[in-house]
């Protein structure tokens, strides 16, 4: 195995990366496909995970304890977590998956704004104004497609709770292995929605599951989550939070392309939301050129 500092290290970990985000992209297509609400689809899903996970690492013989300290912390992130799959789910069943997934680019923005003040460092320019042209390619998508609003404000919150526990787990995974985060912010997710769906009453008949609903709920929760979400953690040790934002403003593209393949999905979508993607996936795109072109202005 490569060592992760050297060139041919980094490039397996962006490999990880984007292929993680393929994987989350596909979440999308689960989530239009399962019949039942966002917050029962999200506890089910949890469920799963963490059971994948407790699997793991008593079949690889791995120790998963830690102190309690830790362990209240991860699932006090566990809790943003459930709230951001909550919100995206909930966007997707209100519009199409293509709207929502564009709209949870503005996790760049976000990242760009919240990474330095969290880690006490200087706030980029360049984060910035990259960011800010996602949410001009928002607004656009916004502006012609009024009938999205709800869904729209969903995804804009979604991608708030997602460069939140980012930035929170680019911090942890120096301290300690992908899985161990994975499994204990699952399990405090899964704790969280649980006491919610106790307090509202909301635990009822969805428990008993349609046959269809079962198959794609056991992929969401064990490939889409456990395994991608273990993966996404780790690839952090060698990222910056802003930088693994960056790469997840592919899953629009992989999200679009595969609801286009399962459900058409594009032609329910008018100009402007085209032109706010395109807006969308140049800054994705220009951003590492601009990025250097500055460094070696910077290096003479």
């Amino acid at each position: 195995m490569p060592d992760t500092d050297t060139p041919a290290g980094i490039n397996k970990n962006l490999l990880l990366l984007h292929f993680t985000v393929f994987i989350w992209g596909f979440t999308g297509i689960l989530g239009k496909l399962i019949s039942i609400t966002a917050v029962e689809l999200v506890w089910y899903r949890v469920l799963i995970a963490v059971l994948a996970l407790f699997l793991y690492f008593k079949f690889n013989r791995t120790a998963f304890k830690t102190d309690g300290k830790t362990i209240i912390k991860l699932a006090c992130t566990g809790a943003i977590l459930a709230l951001h799959w909550i919100l995206f789910f909930a966007g997707i069943k209100l519009s199409t998956v293509s709207v929502t997934l564009v709209c949870l680019s503005s996790i760049t923005l976000f990242t760009a704004i919240f990474e330095p003040l969290i880690n006490k460092k200087r706030i980029s320019r360049l984060e910035i104004i990259a960011g800010i042209l996602i949410i001009i390619g928002i607004f656009l998508i916004f502006e012609f497609e009024s009938q999205y609003t709800k869904a729209i404000i969903c995804g804009l919150l979604s991608a708030v709770c997602a460069s939140l526990f980012s930035i929170i787990n680019g911090r942890q995974v120096k301290k300690l292995e992908a899985p161990l985060i994975a499994f204990y912010e699952l399990t405090g997710a899964f704790i969280w929605i649980s006491l919610y769906l106790l307090i509202t009453g909301g635990f009822g008949v969805w428990l008993i599951l349609k046959p269809s609903d079962i198959g794609y709920l056991v992929i969401l929760g064990s490939v889409c989550t456990a395994l991608a979400y273990v993966a996404g953690v780790s690839v952090m040790r060698e990222f910056s939070a802003f930088k693994v934002a960056l790469i997840t403003n592919l899953e629009p593209v992989y999200g679009i392309i595969l609801a286009f393949i399962f459900f058409n999905d594009m032609k329910e979508l008018r100009p402007g939301f085209w032109v706010g993607a395109l807006i969308i996936l140049s800054t994705i795109f220009l951003f590492p050129v601009a990025q250097k072109q500055i460094a070696r202005r910077k290096s003479r």
